[in-house]
């Protein structure tokens, strides 16, 4: 559509040349029937009769020609009152499509008139002249609009949508008069300009700094206890002797490697969750990320004497996706398969009609099914008793999860007491379709 105004225009036949009226009729009949009677009853002249009909009937005809104009006003003149639904004019629109945030323009009854590229972006279902409600059911947008309406000042509004991922807005509203001048105080805005702003970075960078405090309050305290325990002892009893000194140090080297590790995890896990609602779109091989992990992982494997078999990249994957993020997805994985999962560690590619899945398999001790649904919460660990001495900070599945949500993906973790587990991700192929999220 361009940004042309659309006038509005009332349907009305226009009346045919020459046709006559069934109230002229009458009101000629009427006429002629009057003068008939005045010169039977009364012998008025037959000139004077004549001369009364012709001007009656004149005036009649005068009388409907006058009518014609106001029947035939457009629709914008005969709702020039407070019913006038009109189109944006073409500064207006201008306007709306400099914006380079979603903006909407709506009438006082409601109805979508104008909005941007960006709009029909963020909200793909809006459409000229349907109510706003049928393309946003948002309530509390809706009340501001009338309220904006009634009240003629600007209002401002936050919500949050859940689905399909958290995600923070803010509605910023302002009348919109036409003409501008309005010399009536009591006037009501012809339109309501909606400017939507995306809150979401800023709600998560303030959700990440909350969580980056709790999280690493409760985690450090331990490693930063000991850390703290030993230089006291080594500035105090073990000051001059050489072996404790030299013991007491390699602890606290793990200790602050301890802390470390899982500064750098939390702070990997608030990047990804800060862009959670930006799904990546770029061209990645998936065999070449899985090559590149074991390269990665292969010392890892090799000092825990485990040996890693990948299969299924006879020829190249691509899927949708970020490089760096699935990199530190597999990453993840496969470290975890060599920490638990005993001598042997299987990585299996394979095409799942539109999509890609890539399972990795350990043969270790297994995890207990009681642990499954909680096994991607933040330092939830399934081996609590050998964790810490296998240098885990209780995270890595946690940035797994949302990374693997990011792309769109799915996460499906199979796991036996004693026969080891699967974990299998499922992500888009490059020009598939979309990954099914029910489990």
């Amino acid at each position: 559509m361009s940004l042309e105004d659309t006038p509005e225009e009332i349907a009305t036949p226009a009346p045919a040349v020459g046709r006559i009226s069934a109230r002229a009729v009458l009101f000629t009949l009427v006429a002629v029937a009057l003068a008939v009677a005045a010169i039977t009853l009364y012998a008025v002249p037959v000139w004077a009769a004549v001369t009364v009909v012709v001007l009656l009937v004149a005036l009649g005809f005068f009388a409907r020609s006058g009518e014609e104009p106001a029947r035939r006003r457009p629709a914008s003149a005969a709702r020039a009152g407070g019913r006038r639904r009109p189109w944006p004019d073409l500064g207006v629109k201008i306007v709306v499509e400099a914006i380079d945030e979603p903006c909407i323009v709506v009438d006082a009854g409601g109805a979508v008139r104008w909005f941007n590229r960006e709009a029909a972006s963020r909200v793909p279902t809006l459409k000229r002249g349907d109510p706003l409600s049928f393309a946003i059911r948002v309530t509390a947008l809706l009340d501001a609009v009338d309220t904006v309406v009634a009240l003629g000042r600007s209002e401002t509004i936050e919500w949050l949508d859940k689905v399909p991922t958290e995600r923070w807005s803010q509605a910023h509203f302002a009348p919109l008069y036409v003409p501008p001048n309005a010399a009536d105080g009591d006037r009501p805005p012809d339109f309501v300009m909606i400017r939507i702003e995306d809150l979401t970075e800023a709600r998560r960078l303030e959700r990440m700094r909350a969580d980056f405090v709790a999280n690493a309050s409760h985690e450090l305290r331990t490693p930063l206890a000991a850390v703290t325990g030993f230089i006291e002892t080594l500035q105090g009893p073990a000051r001059d002797d050489a072996r404790a000194r030299e013991r007491f140090l390699a602890v606290m080297a793990e200790q602050t490697a301890r802390m470390k590790r899982l500064i750098d995890d939390l702070l990997s896990l608030s990047r990804v969750e800060m862009r959670a609602h930006l799904r990546p779109e770029a061209r990645v091989d998936l065999c070449e990320v899985l090559s590149h992990v074991v390269d990665l992982v292969g010392p890892a494997a090799r000092a825990q004497e485990a040996r890693v078999e990948f299969s299924g990249c006879d020829a190249p994957r691509a899927v949708r996706g970020d490089r760096d993020e699935l990199i530190q997805v597999f990453t993840n994985l496969v470290e975890n398969a060599v920490k638990y999962g005993g001598d042997r560690i299987e990585i299996t590619a394979r095409d799942e009609g539109g999509h890609v899945a890539v399972a990795v398999r350990d043969h270790g001790d297994g995890i207990d099914p009681v642990h499954l649904p909680r096994l991607t919460e933040r330092f939830y660990r399934a081996h609590a008793e050998t964790s810490g001495a296998k240098r885990g900070t209780g995270l890595g599945l946690a940035i797994v999860k949302h990374i693997v949500n990011r792309h769109g993906g799915r996460l499906d973790i199979v796991s036996r007491l004693g026969e080891g587990s699967t974990f299998t991700v499922v992500l888009d192929r490059w020009g598939g379709g979309e990954v099914n999220k029910k489990q």
